[in-house]
């Protein structure tokens, strides 16, 4: 049993929303704009969120992602032999408008790797984050710029994100549903 917090409509207009506030913020924000997932639940994101913003008459911006395993705080401790994914990014983002894309907000510790990660790749002029949810539960100061869903879970719960394939590379998937699953603790 759960509780979903977005389904496929709520999550698509999400999404949507998402898309428009970073096209208007643009607009006082003259330069070229970059999304870059984090690996795993942002990359599709940033694909879906691109693809809306050229559905808003906009040029469609460039995508990449970065794989955040060897920048973890703990990655020596929790990572035992890890699997690192390819960091891509399409072009340079020296002097860029970078927007960070990821799944579901919590600690602030993902950020903070994606952040070290992304400024091995250069210095982007501002980066900004965007999130499908926003779960609190901060351990550092960092909050979203564009959020599809702000709610407050317990310590202990996980929110799920429910991924639907939509074509045959491994990649090509979207979120489907967004879930907090009863009795399902975080971690597990």
């Amino acid at each position: 049993m759960s509780d979903v917090l977005l389904d496929p409509s709520a999550v698509a207009i999400s999404l949507t929303r998402i898309a428009a506030e970073i096209v208007e913020r643009g607009r006082r924000l003259p330069g070229g704009l970059v999304l870059v997932g984090i690996r795993r639940g942002g990359d599709p994101l940033a694909k879906r969120i691109a693809a809306q913003i050229g559905g808003l008459g906009q040029p469609q911006p460039p995508i990449g992602a970065v794989d955040i395993t060897l920048y973890r705080d703990d990655a020596a401790t929790a990572l035992p032999s890890p699997k690192i994914g390819p960091s891509k990014l399409p072009t340079s983002i020296e002097g860029k408008r970078v927007v960070l894309v990821d799944d579901v907000l919590h600690t602030g510790r993902t950020i903070r790797a994606a952040l070290d990660a992304l400024l091995d790749f250069g210095r982007p002029r501002t980066v900004e984050l965007a999130v499908l949810i926003d779960r609190g539960g901060r351990e550092l100061p960092i909050q979203p710029d564009y959020t599809g869903l702000k709610v407050e879970v317990t310590a202990n719960e996980r929110i799920e994100v429910v991924w639907k394939r939509i074509g045959p590379a491994p990649d090509d998937e979207e979120p489907w549903a967004i879930r907090v699953p009863r009795g399902a603790k975080e971690g597990t």
